[in-house]
């Protein structure tokens, strides 16, 4: 097994759930459900000692392969329990190699009639809070033998975000933020993004309405399906270990090929008509072949 998590060396274990992440410690915050229940899971699978955190505790543990991740109670938007978070996380383990900063999200809100304290805690929750926690969090990395922070962005961060601008905005910085801190940090810690596409989960009512609104989101996506919690996981795992070990500052896109353009839907071109070119030596307009 390797001796660290990441920067200058080959970063933290193997990926398999054969236990490649055995004696490595995780933290993934807003854990408890949704996609941080599934990166959590992957990381249980895999062998870490994985620890959650939310602002209520679940009604059943977070768990996979017989195995649980531990709860600590926190809210990410304030320092003295993002201390508190760190402390128990080291107390449990004496380590901390992988952070997942994944807590965030925002209601549907039209940036004109959002109030100012409804944009300061989105932008709070989606950015100011994981930029806590990574601060924290390297500072027991930079003590040991080295860490990854991966950031959880959105494809909100990449184009517009009507309805969610706050959040939108946020993430933008949150992927910026990623690069600051991997130039900052290496080469003990990496830092990277995972820039999520839209994800099923257990609240995508709340953003696509019901079974055929997802189906109709995800048909809008080249790859003809939202994401799982599992495709977000994979990529976590993937930025946590070894194999990308030289990977530091960097997006990992992982939305299904995107969204395809809309002008394209409203476009009434005949692409197929013969194209009008001039005439070798003339520059007259002949018909010209297909394509």
């Amino acid at each position: 097994m390797a001796d660290d998590t990441g920067g200058g060396n080959t970063g933290t274990g193997g990926t398999g759930g054969d236990g490649g992440f055995a004696g490595r410690t995780v933290l993934v915050t807003g854990g408890t459900r949704g996609i941080g229940a599934g990166i959590a899971r992957r990381f249980l699978a895999a062998g870490a000692d994985v620890i959650v955190c939310g602002r209520r505790e679940p009604p059943q543990p977070v768990t996979e392969a017989g195995r649980a991740a531990a709860y600590v109670e926190a809210d990410v938007r304030e320092p003295a329990q993002v201390d508190r978070l760190i402390a128990a996380a080291v107390e449990a383990t004496g380590r901390l190699d992988v952070v997942v900063n994944n807590a965030g999200g925002a209601p549907y809100a039209e940036a004109a009639a959002a109030s100012p304290n409804f944009h300061q805690k989105i932008v709070a929750l989606n950015l100011i809070a994981p930029l806590h926690v990574s601060q924290r969090a390297n500072q027991v990395m930079q003590q040991q033998d080295g860490g990854a922070i991966i950031m959880i962005g959105s494809v909100s961060g990449l184009r517009p975000s009507p309805g969610t601008a706050a959040y939108g905005a946020a993430k933008a910085g949150l992927h910026h933020l990623a690069t600051s801190l991997a130039v900052e940090w290496a080469p003990k810690v990496r830092v990277n993004c995972v820039v999520a596409g839209a994800t099923e989960t257990e609240q995508s009512a709340l953003h696509y309405g019901d079974a055929a609104g997802v189906a109709a989101v995800g048909g809008t996506i080249p790859l003809r399906r939202l994401a799982t919690p599992g495709d977000i996981a994979e990529a976590c795992v993937f930025l946590a270990s070894p194999r990308s070990a030289y990977i530091t500052g960097a997006s990992l896109l992982v939305h299904g090929g995107g969204e395809r353009p809309a002008f394209l839907a409203a476009a009434n071109a005949d692409h197929h008509a013969p194209v009008e070119r001039p005439a070798p030596g003339t520059g007259d307009a002949r018909p010209g072949p297909q394509g």
